[in-house]
């Protein structure tokens, strides 16, 4: 993958006397003696490839040109016997295509000296914030820390700037999230093959992870939600402690990261094998609409359109059933959108409002939730807008209801 390609495109839109300063995180505690799972921040690996923690990248470009250094922790042998193996500086070079690699000591010298020697107007950090009870992730902190240093110098976010660059996929990208997509598929054979009656939730998710872990996969994309009965009206359970009783259906809302890269899939089985005539009722209206939102997404269009034919086509099979009186009422039984980016990050950042373009990837998940039967229903596929239409990344995850049967029976 090039990582120097997404670093020049980021360096193409900065203006002069600009630095650009990203920290991969450091690990965050979890008691006296653990830690949380690491993630790496998603503008730093999109912008070097490198996932340890505790390393980081500063580039300043002036005059036209871009100078950029890779930091990492100095390999200590007594470290590596009780956590393993650190990165050389020939490793990761040979990863993000960074030929001037040092190590963390130097880093805050290194910003002094740019400051200090070179005229630096404004300064680039990942400051993004979910909500404003979030608490500043470490990106932020160094943010905070480097303006009270340096007052005179603007800060700029990094995340903003990534957005239009991140939407569209180069082909490496898109191959592995191709990956991911069939390692997901293989996963949720072996739950089809496994699925019966009498499960708990937590088998049915430990069947698909245990699958994608032994393919490969480093971790899921989001904690796998696996409803049965109303729990599958839920849009993100993830507890998964519940039964899977005779004559329910289950809703597996699941994903892996293949090369920190995201599959976002949804499919929705019958537990004993067989879908009720009320059951497949919905599903085929379901599945009519994520085949209707699948015909219509092509370059130009916005996900918004993609929801409103989603919306036109479950109200109007919603009024047909009875269920509802008027189009209009369908966000009784569908509550969300039907479309979101899918990259780095599972929610992949864009623009609002933008228009597709060929190279975006972006779930297709039309559902239904019916509370009083009891009947949750979600199909979602991840699609790769071409020139002229897109393609189904997970057309071979069968979500037929006569295939569904066929292959569990």
């Amino acid at each position: 993958m090039s990582f120097k390609e997404h670093r020049e495109k980021l360096y193409r839109t900065l203006e002069e006397n600009t630095l650009v300063i990203a920290y991969a995180g450091i690990p965050i505690h979890a008691n006296e003696d653990d830690y949380h799972a690491f993630e790496v921040n998603s503008q730093y690996f999109y912008l070097t490839g490198i996932m340890r923690e505790s390393t980081a990248f500063i580039a300043y470009k002036s005059a036209g040109k871009t100078r950029e250094t890779l930091f990492i922790e100095e390999p200590d042998p007594h470290s590596e016997r009780w956590t393993g193996k650190m990165p050389t500086k020939e490793e990761v070079k040979a990863i993000s295509g960074i030929e001037d690699v040092q190590y963390t000591n130097n880093l805050e010298g290194a910003i002094s000296m740019f400051i200090g020697r070179y005229r630096v107007e404004r300064a680039y950090f990942d400051m993004y914030r979910c909500s404003m009870n979030d608490l500043p992730d470490y990106n932020l902190v160094m943010a905070e820390r480097f303006s009270k240093a340096y007052p005179f110098v603007t800060l700029m976010d990094l995340h903003t700037a990534c957005v239009p660059l991140r939407e569209q996929k180069d082909a490496d990208e898109v191959e592995s999230i191709r990956k991911a997509v069939d390692i997901t598929r293989q996963g949720l054979e072996f739950v089809m093959k496994n699925l019966k009656p009498g499960m708990m939730e937590y088998q049915v998710q430990a069947d698909f992870e245990y699958t994608c872990r032994r393919l490969g996969a480093a971790r899921q994309s989001f904690p796998t939600i696996a409803g049965s009965g109303i729990n599958g009206c839920m849009m993100h359970y993830v507890t998964n402690h519940c039964e899977v009783r005779d004559g329910s259906l289950i809703l597996l809302d699941l994903g892996v990261k293949y090369e920190n890269y995201c599959s976002d899939i949804t499919r929705t089985y019958p537990a004993n094998g067989k879908f009720s005539p009320r059951q497949r009722e919905f599903y085929e209206l379901v599945l009519k609409a994520n085949k209707a939102v699948a015909a219509a997404a092509k370059p130009g269009i916005t996900t918004k359109d993609l929801n409103d034919i989603a919306r036109k086509v479950l109200g109007e099979g919603l009024v047909a059933m009875g269920k509802i009186a008027d189009v209009s009422e369908v966000g009784k039984y569908y509550m969300h959108g039907v479309s979101h980016s899918i990259g780095i990050d599972v929610h992949d950042i864009t623009i609002a409002g933008d228009t597709l373009k060929p190279g975006w990837i972006i779930s297709n998940e039309p559902g239904l939730y019916i509370d009083e039967e009891e009947i949750g229903i979600r199909i979602e596929d991840d699609l790769l807008i071409t020139e002229d239409g897109c393609e189904v990344l997970s057309k071979d995850i069968i979500k037929e209801p006569d295939e569904i049967e066929a292959f569990m029976a």
